[in-house]
Order: structure tokens, then C-alpha cells, then sequence
């Protein structure tokens, strides 16, 4: 646990590293905050953000006359606007989760610190912010608020769940029914957010079970954003040595000579992989493969930069 948060899965660190971010929606959001949450898209406010050069067309209201005078350019002033929005954290706890290689974290332990992490910058924008924890059914559902008691509660049940040096034997997840688990949550969303699934997508039903829940929550007109999370043996798949394997969630056991399935199963992967990310295209949604050999801070701080440029690049499109 962390001496200075206080909380395991949130770490001074790593705090550091992406404070200076912000995790902005890209759709209209219900409500706003006057002067709390900036977000990178740009408008007419009340706070000074940057300028750009002026186009043909533009309200010279907003001409920068000082910078005119300086420089015998033309620059018109942009201003933040100011949004709050709601997000719903959906984390994959299940028994494949807790895969790990050569000393890495395991996969649910990865996510939730990349979750502890959401929820922080969220909180520091005064967003409003909930989790929902499964495996084969809904394990926790905290419904999305704000303010640093709920925030704590999330970070305390983040432990509880999720660290898996001291979970509790009944709380320990088994299989996995994803597919049929969203879709149950999408249902119980009822005002437009932004969903975050953090997982490894791994589920008996199948890729395109997944993807027709995925769809559902698009139906619904929330945002979608996905962080596949995937050890790199998942992704290589580096054994060399004949060696049992076992499932995780079914315990069954199968013996393997790597040589043989080496080949077939990175073909699989990749049409896996190629699979979720063609979906969250159509899906309008942000992908992201989180490798744990990446650490999580790093990883998220690239992701928010990119979200953040690919941002601001479209709202100039649209002017």
C-alpha cells in the first residue's frame, strides 16, 4: 500500500505522471460544471486557453488586438469549455485474469491499478464515477458519483477485490460470462456515460458475443473505450519447452509441445486481436492493448496524450 495515498492501487508515482492529463468525453455530455472540468475541446468561455491563426469567417469578437499590434498578425483567442461527465469503470475480474509471466503483475492486478488511476483523474475533474466488478455475474456495482469519500470506497474496494495476495476465498472469480454480463449492465445505465471496459476479452461465448454487447451500450448512445489487457506470453507465446497448461477458470489441464502450436496460436492472436480492434471502429471507441510489461502509468499517459491531440484536431475540423 502506498505510504502516501493510502491506497494500494493508486501510487504517487504514477499520479505524478498523468496529474497534467485529463480523460475528456468525445460526445456531448448531460450537464455541465461552470469553471470545474476542462476538457481539450475548445470554445467561447470564461478562461483563456491558446490562440490560432485566423481563418476567413471567424468572429473577429474574438481577434487577439494585442497580438495584432505586436506582431501584424491575426489570432483569434480560444477559451476552455467546461463539461462534467460520467464514467463507469467495468472491470474484468475473472478467473483468467489472474494469468501472469516471468514475475509480472497479474492481469486483474494490472487493471485495477489502471482503474485506481481513472477514477483519480475523474475525481480531480470532479466527474462523476462508478465500478462495476465480474466475473460470471456482477461481483460489485457502485453506481457513478463524485466527491473523495465515494472515491475512497472505490480505491478500498479495488483491494478487496483485486489483489490477489490477500482476496478473500468467496470472493476468489471463476469463469466467465462477459458478453451476458454487459449487456445486464448496459441495461442498468441509464444516463449517457462513458464506459470503460478493462479486460482481457476472453470469454466462452465467444468474439462476437462480445462484440453484439458491446453494441448494446453503442444503442444506448454511450461511449465506449477498451483497454484489451493482455500479458506479452498471451500475445508470443515464448514457451519452448513441452509443458502442461492449465485453464484458469475451468481447471481443466492440457499437455503442450510449444513447437507443434507455435505458429497456429500467434495466427489466432493476431485474428483475435484484429478482430476487437476492427469492432471498436465500427463502435466508434477507443481501443487500447495494455500489455503488462508496459507499466500501466506510462502506457495510460500515452493514451490520454493521443485521445487529447486526436481531439483538438477534430473540433478544428468541424469549424
Amino acid at each position: 500500500m502506498s505510504d502516501r495515498t493510502g491506497y494500494r492501487f493508486l501510487e504517487p508515482t504514477a499520479v505524478a505522471r498523468v496529474r497534467n492529463l485529463s480523460l475528456a468525453a468525445r460526445k456531448v455530455v448531460q450537464g455541465f460544471i461552470a469553471g470545474l472540468h476542462r476538457s481539450p475541446y475548445r470554445g467561447f468561455s470564461v478562461e483563456f486557453a491558446e490562440h490560432r491563426e485566423y481563418c476567413p469567417g471567424d468572429n473577429l469578437r474574438y481577434l487577439d488586438w494585442k497580438v495584432l499590434g505586436r506582431t501584424d498578425r491575426l489570432y483569434i483567442k480560444l477559451f476552455e469549455e467546461e463539461t462534467n461527465m460520467r464514467v463507469q469503470l467495468l472491470l474484468d475480474a475473472s478467473g483468467s485474469m489472474d494469468f501472469s509471466s516471468a514475475g509480472r503483475l497479474p492481469k486483474v492486478e494490472y487493471a485495477a491499478y489502471l482503474c485506481g488511476m481513472l477514477a483519480y483523474l475523474a475525481s480531480r475533474q470532479q466527474d462523476a464515477v462508478g465500478m462495476t466488478i465480474f466475473d460470471e455475474r456482477v461481483r460489485l456495482n457502485m453506481p457513478a458519483r463524485s466527491g473523495p469519500r465515494h472515491i475512497g470506497e472505490l480505491l478500498r474496494q479495488l483491494e478487496r477485490w483485486c489483489a490477489r495476495d490477500q482476496i478473500l476465498p468467496e470472493h476468489r472469480p471463476r469463469r466467465t460470462q462477459i458478453a451476458e454480463t454487459l449487456h445486464r449492465i448496459a441495461f442498468q445505465l441509464r444516463r449517457r456515460c462513458l464506459v470503460v471496459l478493462v479486460s482481457d476479452l476472453l470469454d466462452e461465448a465467444g468474439d462476437e458475443a462480445i462484440a453484439r454487447a458491446l453494441y448494446h451500450f453503442k444503442h444506448r448512445q454511450h461511449e465506449m473505450l477498451l483497454f484489451h489487457v493482455l500479458d506479452p506470453a498471451e500475445i508470443e507465446f515464448p514457451f519452448r519447452e513441452t509443458a502442461l497448461f492449465v485453464d484458469l477458470e475451468t481447471q481443466e489441464r492440457l499437455q503442450v509441445d510449444p513447437t507443434y502450436v507455435r505458429d497456429e496460436y500467434r495466427r489466432a492472436v493476431e485474428e483475435f486481436l484484429a478482430f476487437h480492434r476492427r469492432k471498436a471502429r465500427e463502435l466508434a471507441a477507443d481501443y487500447v492493448l495494455a500489455r503488462t510489461d508496459i507499466p500501466y502509468d506510462v502506457m495510460l499517459a500515452r493514451y490520454l496524450r493521443a485521445r487529447r491531440d486526436a481531439l483538438v484536431r477534430g473540433r478544428a475540423a468541424v469549424r
